[in-house]
């Protein structure tokens, strides 16, 4: 397929690999290199800067423990989740766990509903991109910048990043999330070492300030903030150990996001004081944490804050778009997809043409919101993902409902606490999250009453589009169905084995307040073997 790879090109991996045709690079990620690929898709700097003020009109002061209820929630789906990864091998990730523990034909369907999902989170996303850098530009040099050909541009710029190395973006990423993190902790400290406000207060936990009618809609709005920590497993063949790698930054990542979330949140409050802060954020909810940050570190950090909003923007794409290739290279493999979606670049060992295709897609919908005189903000970006986040989170409630019937009907040594009671536990939370999303939809969309019944509908009827591919390809392709989401023959390669190779199974071990200002933030495919449980189980 390709002339052999030179030697430095192919780094971790034993002399006799450049013999072999590419596939993805093994031994490649280490945990800090997955956190930043998961952190980075949900994107924290826009999220703080673009929604979270929104979050304070409806919740009031109570906020910060909406995104503590909603990480607690994450981690313990993280329990069941990573316990299954141990076990499930596939690069498939959830399609795979949803086939194994919940049958074929939803596996089929949850592959459908996760590039629907994942494709509807990062393609609207690139209308945020357009609107953000149009603000930016006006806010810092008072330009008018169209958002139509940021967008296009950007496409390009994610096309190339995830055409090169998964190194190479994870290296880009990494800067990108210290930029956005940074200058959020930059706020924090302002505020904390010049005592707020009114000095510093824990008001916002009080029980008499979480429990208000509108919690249940800022849990809605946190737990979109978490969306992507869940792709950690969809990297199991390029991490360096698998069965310690993925828990570990699958933890890393709702922790941080929790914990990072509600005390940013914090901050903001005592910026402008637990009686003021509401109004300030009803009045101009882009520009609260531009008035914070230019009230308490100077005018400088604010302008950029409006550059690392793009970045993160860009951070989060890229994220996104890495997920996505690697998704559509397993389903070519699988056979579900077209197999050139499955070749492999001989030198930079990414799934290129995935890359391309979905880049083309992306153009395809943004040029289509663009001539139909669409805004990209409140139209591309909103109408696009909304059925992405829905969809994302309808594959978590399904892989925890996957982790308690696979671990009812395989031998394990696992414990009940992580085969059953937190992935139980964790299924009805998401049901809930999943309702309090649906209800709330006006609140993130601002459209009609029928075009929020079109965006919530769209996850339900990819679902059932996807049992019936699944009942066709049984009927059509009966050697793709009986192969789908099957375990491969080998783990990936570890560039350096310990003595005693780690079973698959194995545990890892005051001044005044601030003003509001208005400014606006806006490979080759891997022998498979049936290796399911039960065939009458899964079929």
């Amino acid at each position: 397929m390709s002339s052999p790879l030179p030697s430095n090109e192919s780094p971790g991996l034993p002399p006799s690999a450049s013999d072999e045709p590419p596939g993805l690079r093994p031994g490649t990620l280490g945990t800090a290199d997955i956190s930043f690929f998961v952190v980075s898709a949900a994107a924290p700097l826009t999220v703080m800067a673009g929604v979270a003020p929104i979050a304070l009109v409806l919740g009031g002061i109570g906020a910060p423990a909406g995104y503590l209820l909603a990480g607690v929630t994450l981690a313990i789906f993280a329990v069941g989740f990573t316990t299954m990864s141990r076990h499930v091998r596939s690069g498939g990730a959830f399609y795979a766990y949803i086939a194994q523990g919940l049958g074929t034909p939803l596996g089929i369907a949850a592959a459908l509903v996760a590039m629907v999902g994942y494709n509807g989170m990062e393609i609207g996303v690139y209308g945020l991109l357009g609107s953000a850098t149009s603000d930016t530009a006006g806010a810092l040099w008072g330009a008018d910048l169209p958002w139509l050909p940021v967008a296009l541009a950007g496409l390009v710029l994610i096309w190339y990043g995830g055409y090169r190395s998964i190194d190479f973006g994870a290296k880009v990423l990494g800067v990108l999330l210290v930029a956005e993190t940074g200058i959020l902790v930059l706020l924090a400290g302002g505020v904390l070492l010049r005592g707020g406000a009114d000095g510093l207060s824990l008001a916002s936990f009080a029980p008499g300030h979480v429990l208000v009618p509108g919690t249940a809609a800022v849990l809605a709005f946190a737990f979109s903030a978490f969306t992507g920590f869940e792709s950690t497993v969809i990297y199991r063949r390029e991490a360096r150990d698998p069965a310690r790698t993925i828990p570990r930054a699958t933890y890393i990542a709702v922790g941080f996001l929790g914990l990072f979330y509600a005390f940013v949140v914090w901050t903001v409050i005592q910026a402008f004081g637990d009686d003021r802060v509401v109004a300030a954020a009803a009045g101009d909810p882009g520009g609260l944490f531009f008035a914070a940050i230019t009230t308490y570190v100077g005018p400088w950090a604010a302008d950029l804050m409006h550059v690392f909003i793009v970045t993160s923007i860009l951070a989060s794409l890229l994220a996104f778009h890495n997920a996505i290739n690697r998704y559509a290279l397993a389903l070519a493999e699988e056979g579900v997809l077209p197999a050139a979606l499955g070749r492999i670049h001989p030198r930079h060992r990414s799934p290129y043409v995935a890359g391309l295709a979905q880049t083309v897609l992306g153009a395809v919908v943004v040029l289509g919101f663009a001539a139909a005189g669409a805004d990209p903000y409140t139209q591309l970006l909103l109408w696009v993902n909304t059925p992405g986040m829905l969809g994302l989170m309808a594959l978590m409630l399904l892989a925890a409902l996957a982790v308690v019937r696979y671990f009812r009907r395989v031998p394990h040594q696992e414990g009940a606490l992580r085969t059953l009671v937190a992935p139980g536990t964790a299924a009805v939370l998401l049901a809930v999250a999943i309702w309090l999303v649906a209800s709330k939809v006006a609140l993130f969309t601002g459209a009609s009453p029928t075009v929020n019944t079109v965006l919530v509908a769209v996850v339900p009827a990819v679902l059932v589009l996807g049992l019936l591919l699944a009942l066709r390809l049984r009927r059509t392709r009966p050697e793709v169905y009986a192969r789908f989401a099957a375990e491969p023959s080998t783990e990936p390669h570890r560039p350096q084995p310990s003595p005693a190779p780690h079973a698959e199974g194995a545990d890892p071990s005051c001044p005044q307040p601030p003003t509001s200002s208005s400014s606006t933030p806006a490979s080759v495919p891997p022998s498979r073997a049936a290796t399911r449980p039960s065939p009458s189980a899964t079929d």
